[in-house]
């Protein structure tokens, strides 16, 4: 399947490290055009200066998804240097944990506004291409914490379970033009999401937890790689999976 991913122009926000490095370096490695978005220019830079050496073609944008007119950017930049847009990867994420009385509101609106808004952001910057091409697929990225709620997580786990909700809802609106949607729902996958808990303990857990079950961002890579590889009549709505060894 990897000669279908070869000339697709991808998209992916969120690229500067974790998922969607590890992704941009896959796919790029299977031939595919990446315009990278995310706020860490320097690692942005620097990974698309990696790609370009290894005979890759990657362009790097600087992205806040919180902020609607650059994701517009970032799709822009891909229609107007390649063409087209043929996949939207809405990969950039925020997981911070507390209990709901720990009253941690500005964390609860960087959830909302990152994984939440920044996806809506991103299919109301692509859908209107898409639409025009006939084609395309859009990958977002919810989590198991998309399927559950666990104590700790409540507002993560709202935002994770309304990225599902809106991509099925995107699912049954597009079919008159030909396009795909794919929602990716990761357990414990070894990326910085633990970096940005704030309590302690419950961070020190979480740590804890990711260091003896957490699996490499390669295993997502090589999941959106499926995803996108299917023939156009096959469309892989959603995709759930865990470490072998993760029980929650």
């Amino acid at each position: 399947m990897s000669a279908a991913v070869r000339g697709k122009v991808v998209v992916i926000t969120g690229a500067s490290s974790g998922l969607g490095e590890r992704t941009a370096r896959h796919l790029s490695a299977l031939g595919a055009i990446l315009v990278l978005g995310a706020r860490r220019v320097d690692r942005l830079q620097s990974l698309v200066s990696d790609l370009e050496k290894q005979g890759g073609k990657a362009v790097a944008v600087e992205t806040d998804v919180t902020r609607k007119e650059q994701v517009e950017a970032l799709i822009k930049t891909a229609v107007e240097k390649f063409g087209r847009v043929d996949v939207l990867l809405n990969n950039a994420g925020l997981m911070q944990q507390s209990r709901l009385d720990s009253l941690k509101t500005d964390e609860w609106d960087n959830m909302i506004d990152v994984n939440l808004k920044g996806t809506l952001y991103g299919i109301a910057a692509a859908l209107p291409y898409m639409q025009a091409q006939k084609s395309g697929h859009i990958i977002n990225v919810s989590s198991v914490a998309g399927h559950k709620v666990t104590p700790t997580g409540s507002v993560y786990c709202a935002t994770k379970h309304a990225v599902r909700a809106i991509s099925e809802g995107l699912r049954s609106e597009v079919k008159e033009w030909n396009l795909r949607t794919t929602i990716i729902s990761p357990g414990a996958v070894a990326t910085e999401l633990t970096d940005h808990i704030t309590d302690k303990e419950i961070g020190q857990g979480m740590r804890d937890f990711y260091k003896q079950h957490a699996v490499g961002p390669d295993s997502f890579a090589r999941i959106v790689e499926f995803a996108i590889s299917q023939p156009a009549e096959v469309d892989i709505n959603e995709i759930l999976y865990r470490p072998t060894s993760q029980v929650v």
